[in-house]
């Protein structure tokens, strides 16, 4: 069992028991911004960070998350890059925010990526960088055996994704799950929603008579009022264009901006934000 465990139920953060995770595409606006950002965003009270591999056909996502791509792919990043980005960033977190120094890394990345770097280096460089697992958008349930062998001999769970449209494979993908489920909330593509109408409470319901393996819900969540509804839910919420939007709107200062929406978000689900005691806060004047 990785540190992902430890990203869900009760703590001193989370005295609701209900996590938040946010997303953030690595090497946006690029790769030194995109360090500083994420540590901002650990220090606001992320309970888990998602971070997105760069990648020119990001099929699953809505436009703002694939200008966030296209932004990090024109600043030089790399897959070599982004494992070099968060071996920093576990070392700026050690000496910088050593009581977050543990939380979980996982990433978000499109098969190609993972395939082309090759299985077996790609989820050993994830041990040793510190990533404790991944999201594959475009790999399907059923195909997921020789990806998973790889990342499960490395500690690294392949973290499964079950849609509105999943039906009656929903129990066997929940029955085989890791780390976490990540349940997407809406039909489409990745982006801010104003309404989410899918059934999430009969998916959850149909999820937990097969696993204690938790639920975050993702895609269109943005405002605090969703974020409430949902770890209603859910045992955790996850936000990633409402972020990635502001980092967008403020390339080269947005660490403050995210700061105060992580906390806003964390106190919606009943948990605490900005819990670091004295520790440096982290800057972005690069």
């Amino acid at each position: 069992m990785n540190r992902i465990h430890t990203a869900f139920g009760k703590g001193a953060e989370r005295p609701s028991g209900k996590s938040f995770i946010g997303f953030a595409t690595g090497g946006d606006p690029d790769l030194e911004r995109s360090e500083a950002y994420i540590l901002e965003m650990v220090r606001a009270g992320a309970d888990l960070v998602e971070i997105g591999i760069p990648f020119s056909d990001p099929i699953a996502e809505g436009p703002v998350i694939q200008e966030a791509n296209i932004r990090a792919l024109k600043s030089g990043a790399t897959v070599k890059k982004i494992f070099a980005l968060v071996e920093s960033l576990r070392e700026n977190l050690k000496s910088r925010l050593p009581s977050r120094a543990g939380v979980p890394i996982v990433f978000l990345s499109y098969l190609n990526p993972v395939f082309s770097f090759g299985y077996d280096a790609f989820f050993r460089r994830c041990a040793q960088t510190g990533v404790d697992g991944i999201i594959i958008p475009d790999l399907p349930f059923e195909e997921q055996a020789e990806v998973k062998g790889a990342a499960l001999t490395q500690g690294v769970d392949l973290i499964s994704l079950i849609a509105p449209t999943s039906g009656a494979r929903i129990r066997r993908i929940a029955e085989a799950a890791t780390g976490f489920i990540y349940l997407v909330s809406s039909l489409g593509v990745t982006g801010i929603r104003s309404e989410i109408k899918t059934d999430l409470a009969s998916i959850i319901a149909e999820v937990k008579a097969v696993t204690a393996v938790p639920t975050a819900v993702g895609f269109g969540i943005h405002t605090p009022a969703q974020a409430s509804e949902i770890a209603g839910l859910a045992d955790g919420v996850i936000v990633g264009s409402a972020i990635v939007k502001i980092i967008a709107a403020h390339p080269t200062g947005a660490g403050p901006f995210i700061a105060e929406y992580v906390r806003e978000m964390k106190t919606a689900i009943g948990g605490k934000g900005n819990q670091v005691g004295g520790e440096d806060e982290v800057t972005d004047n690069r």
